[in-house]
């Protein structure tokens, strides 16, 4: 019987992807909604923060995250792409880091 080859370097464990895909998909919807509350606080109080431009960019990295993981899981079991799970890895945990950062320009600017 004829095993599968394995990927060199390390494996990634499967509940990752099925993890990062609805998370991250869940987080373009809270990325969008966030850009919108945004715009609406910039518009009243007149003032102007990268932090909406920084969202949409944010939103992209969590979509590539999504989109990874989900090509990542439909590929058969033999012949699992480990550079989809990595990527979506790299990039879920990415932009996680970049809304961190949003978040504090948002607190900073808003405050003001």
């Amino acid at each position: 019987m004829k095993r599968p080859p394995q990927p060199s370097g390390y494996e990634l464990d499967e509940r990752v992807c099925r993890m990062i895909c609805p998370i991250a998909a869940a987080m373009v919807g809270v990325c969008l909604t966030a850009i919108g509350i945004t715009k609406v606080v910039i518009a009243v109080r007149r003032a102007n923060t990268l932090a909406d431009d920084m969202m949409a960019l944010d939103s992209v990295l969590f979509l590539i995250a999504t989109l990874t993981s989900y090509f990542a899981l439909r590929t058969p079991p033999g012949v699992r792409l480990h550079r989809l799970e990595r990527i979506a890895d790299v990039t879920f945990i990415s932009a996680m880091s970049l809304m961190t950062i949003i978040a504090l320009v948002l607190t900073y600017a808003l405050a003001v």
